[in-house]
């Protein structure tokens, strides 16, 4: 049987962190929006049904949290790295994006996004 491949998103975590290299930008928090797509195979927890066969997006996304939060980043790539690296510390992840955005960093845009991905 081929594996089947789970693939989780988590949509539009909104943080605030320090992110910019600006002298305003280093005093006061920013908005940031982030979006997570993991991709797992998912054969073994759809067979048992048990959480220790499945992965924990709960446990990723409190690390994600942390993280940004805690954290001090000049560039939104160094920020999106950071997140990606978490996403895919699970030996079971087969793919793993990262896209960030900045909203309203610049005058006439909605947002400013970056996106990395990983894939095994």
């Amino acid at each position: 049987m081929p594996l089947s491949q789970a693939i989780i998103n988590v949509t539009n975590l909104r943080l605030r962190t320090f992110i910019g290299f600006n002298q305003d930008e280093r005093e006061k928090q920013q908005d940031v929006v982030i979006n997570i797509e993991i991709h797992y195979p998912a054969d073994r927890s759809f067979q048992t049904d048990d959480v220790a066969d499945a992965l924990n997006y709960k446990i990723i996304t409190k690390k994600v949290i942390q993280h940004v939060e805690e954290g001090r980043f000049l560039l939104l790539e160094k920020l999106v790295a950071d997140v990606l690296d978490i996403c895919r510390e699970h030996p079971s992840v087969t793919l793993a994006r990262v896209t960030i955005d900045k909203p309203h960093a610049l005058r006439f845009a909605d947002s400013v996004s970056l996106s990395l991905e990983y894939q095994a």
